[in-house]
């Protein structure tokens, strides 16, 4: 008989077993769990005092670390910091810059949740938002920077008009003032697209979308660059480069070009409490692995199906930066490698009849909120992400009452076309139908 065996059963069901046999997986392991041992007493001292280590997963965790670090590798940048959601992303990195009296200059093309944190969340905590219509001015963003300004903010491929951001000319703006440009890049992942390369300093994503791939989980990413400049944006943000209340040094003085994530690490992440589980880590991680091929394929797919859609008699117009008619089409050959995306916008002709009659004679499509999926889904912005704007408020953003949102999966393309020709032919027979009652 063990020293082990010799203890209470009680005590044994709760310790035997958990020390795992020593092996070297292939995948990525799960450490699924609240907290880490220490090995000594220094060691958990260590930990508070300089974060070596692992001590709780709501502050890091190794299976959330490595993700992590792919994910920083992947859009090129210094650190990435994995969160929640997408939602939970966007809020991280903004309150990692922004204080009460603060103001925010933000495309006016962007997702309505983002939008809702701008106007009513971060609102009501004093900071103020202006929107840029004519985002590809950059005179436009230039003329709403204030002395109180502190982010720049857009999306890589504008949610849902599908416009590309001038990257490079947004930053530069940011640039004269020291302040950061922040990218939400999940539409175009960055398989076709690194913002940071173009001089954003910040990147987000919803990692439930195309990182993860399969619609399974949730979760979101902040990248930094790593590039934080204290003697040209100090002065902005104190937070950052001032010693902390107890005379400790500051988080530039502790990580240098690495403040900003630092902070959001340290700081803003752990007591806010978006932590990811280590689980849903992991299925991100693995989707990531297959990141390019999905792509590849949903975004040669999504050209395609948008093609075959520009042509039909029952569609009034296709909003796809992929075509040569949209607006941005120029931005996107500049900014795009490996394909054009797959999330994009249609309107059909006959409104919002037609729109329903479409939807609901789709079998292959999925109807549901949500893109980035292996599976091709369809959503009506008007009747649901949109709902809350005004009708000149949707129509300046590009959102019709026959407006439909799809996402290309990578399904056999051929499938889509059929499951499309379907929805057009119930869309146009209802709008026939209304036509000859009215007459």
């Amino acid at each position: 008989m063990t020293e082990r065996d010799r203890i209470g059963f009680t005590t044994r069901q709760v310790h035997v077993g958990t020390d795992a046999a020593a092996a070297t997986p292939r995948a990525l392991p799960i450490h699924l769990t609240a907290g880490f041992t220490f090995d000594s007493f220094d060691a958990a001292a260590a930990h508070f005092g300089a974060g070596d280590g692992f001590g709780y997963t709501r502050t890091g965790n190794p299976t959330v670390d490595a993700v992590e670090r792919k994910l920083a590798s992947l859009e090129g940048g210094a650190e990435a910091l994995l969160v929640a959601s997408g939602q939970a992303a966007i809020a991280v990195a903004l309150l990692g810059l922004v204080e009460a009296g603060s103001h925010i200059v933000s495309s006016t093309h962007i997702y309505e949740g983002t939008r809702g944190l701008l106007v009513d969340n971060l609102a009501r905590l004093g900071v103020e938002t202006t929107f840029v219509d004519d985002i590809a001015d950059p005179d436009a963003w230039r003329r709403a920077v204030r002395p109180e300004t502190r982010v720049l903010f857009g999306e890589s491929i504008a949610n849902a008009r599908n416009d590309v951001l001038d990257i490079a000319a947004i930053a530069a703006v940011g640039d004269e003032a020291g302040i950061p440009l922040v990218v939400d890049n999940t539409f175009a992942t960055p398989y076709l697209l690194r913002p940071l390369e173009h001089g954003a300093a910040i990147v987000v994503h919803s990692a439930s979308k195309f990182l993860s791939g399969h619609g399974s989980v949730l979760g979101g990413v902040v990248v930094d660059d790593g590039r934080f400049d204290a003697v040209r944006s100090g002065h902005l943000f104190p937070h950052l480069t001032d010693p902390g209340a107890d005379g400790s040094p500051s988080i530039w003085a502790r990580r240098g070009g690495r403040a900003r994530i630092a902070y959001l690490r340290e700081s803003v992440a752990p007591r806010y409490g978006p932590t990811p589980s280590p689980l849903t880590a992991f299925f991100v991680g693995q989707g990531i692995e297959t990141l390019s091929l999905r792509v590849e394929r949903q975004s040669r797919n999504a050209l395609t199906v948008a093609e075959w859609l520009s042509g039909r008699p029952e569609v009034e117009s296709v909003d796809y930066t992929g075509l040569p008619t949209h607006p941005t089409h120029g931005l996107a050959r500049d900014y795009l490698r490996g394909g054009y995306g797959s999330v994009f916008t249609a309107t059909l002709r006959g409104g919002l009849t037609a729109a329903r009659a479409f939807v609901e004679e789709l079998s292959v499509i999925t109807h549901m909120t949500h893109l980035g999926d292996v599976r091709s889904l369809v959503l009506h912005p008007g009747s649901t992400s949109h709902a809350r704007r005004s009708p000149s408020e949707r129509t300046s953003h590009g959102v019709h009452p026959g407006t439909l949102r799809l996402s290309i999966g990578i399904e056999d393309v051929d499938d889509l076309i059929a499951d499309l020709a379907r929805g057009l032919g119930a869309a146009a027979s209802v709008v026939a139908t209304d036509v000859a009652v009215v007459a």
